[in-house]
């Protein structure tokens, strides 16, 4: 199991759609992968568990990951995520 803390960096946090991209990303790794939100966790591949975490921009969450690919999991999701959740290139 790793884990890695990054900041949320869209304008609009982790609203349905941003979420919506994020679990279409993480649902292309065969670990189990969870975000936390101080002492609260959610399945990262379950958009009400998202959504029910209130991720606003500027937060600091924990990615973590447990599985045969969780090292590929946590280094292109945070890769992801510092391009604002989107797979263009900035």
């Amino acid at each position: 199991m790793i884990s890695k803390e990054i900041t949320i960096k869209n304008e609009s946090g982790l609203e349905s759609k941003v979420a919506a991209r994020l679990i279409q990303k993480v649902s292309g790794f065969e670990s189990n992968i969870w975000i936390q939100k101080n002492d609260r966790r959610a399945n990262a591949k379950s958009l009400l568990g998202i959504l029910s975490l209130s991720i606003s921009r500027g937060e600091k969450v924990l990615l973590i990951a447990d599985g045969p690919d969780e090292q590929l999991a946590i280094s292109e999701l945070e890769k992801f995520v510092e391009r604002g959740m989107t797979d263009q290139q900035k």
